[in-house]
């Protein structure tokens, strides 16, 4: 599995926004694209190359991952989605978008869901995401082009159904985990 290309919206950028505008230019990071002018990696093609099955979620850029990745059209399933990233209600405060990527994911990992998904309902759906995964491996090799924060929570439930991450290439754009079925303990 692997984590999507870089994204055309830059969380580094400006401006400041306040927790309203932020939670709207997570909708559009949400509905982005990769930025321009990438490929992947050859380390990531060689992997994926003899892949059965091509997975990711719904989102553009992971879409777009898998096709430059393998050269396919994925199967998408928003149960790869990320992880949602609900602004506390600071008032009076603004921030660039990486500082409210980050205040965001420590209130949700506290509890804050705002309106969406919490901590404890994506963890239920990180478990059903890796039994997704390990369903569609008894048909072959599969390949799954994600998130980095969902690809962090999938690790656990992957653990329990008896997967190994083998490789891991950490959590920045491009980077990729493989995994191997060593059974149940």
């Amino acid at each position: 599995m692997s984590r999507h290309g870089r994204p055309a919206l830059d969380r580094r950028a400006g401006p400041r926004l306040d927790w309203q505008q932020y939670r709207d230019w997570w909708d559009q990071y949400e509905a982005g694209s990769l930025a321009e002018g990438q490929a992947a990696p050859d380390g990531l093609k060689e992997v994926v190359a003899d892949s059965d099955v091509v997975l990711s979620s719904t989102a553009p850029r992971a879409i777009e991952t898998a096709v430059k990745a393998t050269g396919r059209t994925p199967d998408t399933d928003p149960v790869f989605c990320e992880a949602p990233l609900p602004p506390p209600r600071l008032r009076n405060r603004k921030y660039l978008p990486k500082t409210w990527n980050v205040l965001a994911r420590t209130a949700w990992l506290y509890g804050h869901s705002l309106d969406g998904e919490s901590n404890r309902e994506a963890r239920d759906r990180a478990k059903l995401a890796a039994q997704k995964l390990h369903e569609a491996a008894e048909t072959g090799k599969v390949y799954l082009a994600a998130h980095g924060w969902f690809n962090r929570m999938l690790r656990p439930a992957m653990a329990k159904l008896g997967w190994v991450c083998v490789r891991d290439g950490g959590d920045k754009y491009w980077s990729y985990r493989v995994y191997e079925y060593r059974g149940k303990s």
